[in-house]
């Protein structure tokens, strides 16, 4: 039987040459000693090519301060998730994102051990679509205009509940000046429509607007993306201006500003103070005229606790402090939002569809909504794929399996016939309702049962007319009240 140590040794490397990642340990000198065959294939190397051969042989490109594997010798550190671009040496240029770990025997530093995941192919599509936007920004420079990118504006927000409307007052309010803007909500609930309705309402609407979600890039790419590279800055890297640059004149929209390394926003809060901008390697500023709104959707004090995001950044930021209400608290705002996605999919899909049955309804109010609107507009979207064509109101049959499984609270009133007695007749509130419920009828037949001739002849928007139809129970064609 063979040695022991040498069979586990040889279990071990099959196992590592079947994982998915990049596996690559070097000794003390940097020397290799083994490589797996992940590895090999990201680098488009064989593995002899690479095995007994030091690093700066195998990777030209890299130094002792680009190396994670040389910067982990040097200093006996982990480095976590860095991301290295690197050319090999057949000049075959690569970018991964790479864990590396020293390794020590009786405290004594042996070797480095990094783990490589391959994001080339990532990168590659992030540049183009970087080249792409850099491309549009000379263009219009070129000619002149100024043209924004937002297309939202506060008439296409959806709601009458308070806690909503006081976050559009408050955001109009905020339209009239150049402070920078925080904006504070749970995913789904519309920041960047406030954004963009902040911008196409302020004196910028003609300049740019461009949006960034923070935490959708590798922090390392990041940097490069906000203030922009000059040839030669790092292995790759050429003459980009930075969102910064793009959208001067117009605003900035940072999504997810607490995913920033902490580093980066101090930077970020360098050039909100001074309004100067250097790209990456070089050697000169530029002014910069950009409006900043950053939003996150945690709470600000949390942030502030875990140590994700600096305070002096978030008071430079929280001027203006936009809180937007989750769905949860606006919950009169349902049915017009139901029905703005029903208009909405109506011609996307081919179909007619004029509302929500009463218990659909029901669900819709007592379900939770973690996903807020973005998350209710795609329960319609599900609702219009389960529907036959010749329907014509969504029932709970249609809904997505979670909003099945909602219980109503309360029995659900008919359709067609509603329950009057529910509108005693001695409280004016309740004859108010009445007399409110026979008017719309009343429109209704007048104008043929076109609701939005109907909304328009009551001085309501036709969402709002939609909402009541469900509300009391009217029918949406001819039929005996």
């Amino acid at each position: 039987m063979s040695d022991p140590n040498e069979f586990g040794s040889q279990y071990f490397e099959k196992i590592l040459n079947m994982v998915d990642v990049g596996v690559h340990l070097v000794n003390r000198e940097g020397t290799t000693v083994f490589y797996n065959d992940k590895m090999a294939e990201i680098d488009g190397l064989a593995r002899k090519q690479v095995l007994h051969k030091n690093i700066f042989h195998v990777y030209p490109s890299l130094t002792h301060e680009t190396s994670t594997l040389a910067k982990v010798l040097q200093t006996g550190q982990e480095v976590p998730e860095k991301i290295q671009t690197y050319v090999n040496v057949t000049g075959k240029r690569i970018t991964t994102i790479n864990r590396t770990y020293p390794l020590f025997d009786n405290e004594q530093l042996t070797g480095a051990l990094e783990v490589a995941k391959d994001i080339t192919s990532i990168v590659q599509l992030h540049d183009q679509i970087l080249d792409l936007r850099h491309q549009l920004y000379q263009a219009k420079q070129k000619d002149g205009k100024k043209t924004g990118a937002a297309r939202y504006h506060f008439s296409d927000l959806i709601g009458e509940s308070p806690a909503f409307l006081e976050a559009v007052s408050t955001a109009k309010k905020a339209s009239r000046t150049s402070s920078p803007v925080f904006i504070c909500g749970a995913t789904g609930t519309g920041k960047e429509l406030f954004a963009q309705g902040m911008h196409n309402a302020s004196v910028r609407r003609n300049h740019p607007f461009i949006a960034q979600n923070c935490a959708a890039v590798p922090g390392d790419l990041m940097e490069g993306i906000m203030f922009g590279t000059t040839r030669g800055a790092f292995t790759g890297a050429v003459d980009r201006a930075g969102l910064f640059e793009q959208a001067s004149g117009g605003t900035l929209f940072l999504d997810e500003i607490n995913s920033l390394d902490l580093l980066l926003q101090a930077k970020l809060l360098r050039v909100l103070q001074d309004g100067i901008v250097r790209r990456i390697g070089g050697t000169t500023e530029q002014q910069v005229n950009v409006r900043i709104v950053a939003a996150m959707n945690m709470e600000p004090q949390e942030a502030l606790d875990k140590g994700i995001l600096r305070h002096d950044l978030f008071f430079r930021l929280n001027v203006v402090n936009l809180q937007l209400p989750p769905l949860l608290r606006r919950q009169e705002d349902i049915p017009l939002l139901a029905q703005h996605f029903i208009e909405k999919f109506n011609p996307m899909f081919g179909m007619k569809i004029t509302g929500l049955a009463p218990s659909a309804m029901q669900r819709f109010m007592a379900y939770a909504w973690p996903g807020n609107v973005r998350e209710l507009g795609h329960a319609i979207e599900s609702a219009f794929n389960m529907i036959e064509p010749e329907e014509e109101i969504i029932e709970d049959r249609h809904l997505p399996a979670n909003l099945r499984e909602t219980p109503c609270p309360v029995p659900v009133p008919a359709l067609r016939k509603p329950d009057l007695t529910a509108f005693p007749a001695g409280k004016l509130t309740d004859r108010m309702k009445q007399m409110e419920r026979e008017a719309i009828v009343e429109a209704l037949k007048r104008h043929g049962y076109n609701i939005s001739l109907a909304a328009q002849a009551l001085g309501i928007k036709r969402q709002a007319l939609q909402y009541k139809l469900n509300r009391y129970g009217i029918a949406r064609k001819p039929e005996s009240y």
